[in-house]
């Protein structure tokens, strides 16, 4: 029972350190899953690009 109260504190410092290398020291570029349109910033149903 002693062990689990260290465990878990280095868990937690574990994702505590890595959600802040994702966050500030990675591109975000790794993470993004949509592919960006090429050229097209349409907006509505006729694409006037107006945004």
């Amino acid at each position: 029972m002693s062990l689990l109260q260290p465990l878990l504190m280095y868990i937690t410092l574990a994702v505590a350190v890595g959600y802040l290398v994702r966050k500030f020291f990675l591109p975000k570029s790794l993470f993004s899953t949509k592919k960006a349109k090429s050229g097209t910033k349409g907006c509505g149903h006729d694409q006037c690009g107006c945004s």
